[in-house]
């Protein structure tokens, strides 16, 4: 359960902001859209690899700059 602590001069719109990214911290919506179609373990790991190998370059990228 999410709790969100609000201050007494905060605005309705700061509230839900705070709340909106608790809420996208979790990873709620990004676990349940992968829940609504099975994806083969293998196709997981090689999609892992990908990302991992495309943050490595550009942290390499970066720090040569």
């Amino acid at each position: 359960m999410l709790v969100i602590n609000v201050k007494e001069n905060d605005s309705l719109e700061k509230a839900l902001k705070k709340f909106k990214k608790k809420f996208e911290k979790t990873g709620v919506v990004k676990e349940l859209r992968s829940r609504q179609a099975f994806e083969k373990p293998c196709v997981t790991k090689r999609l892992q690899r990908i990302r991992a190998a495309y943050k490595q370059q550009m942290q390499s990228q970066h720090n040569e700059a």
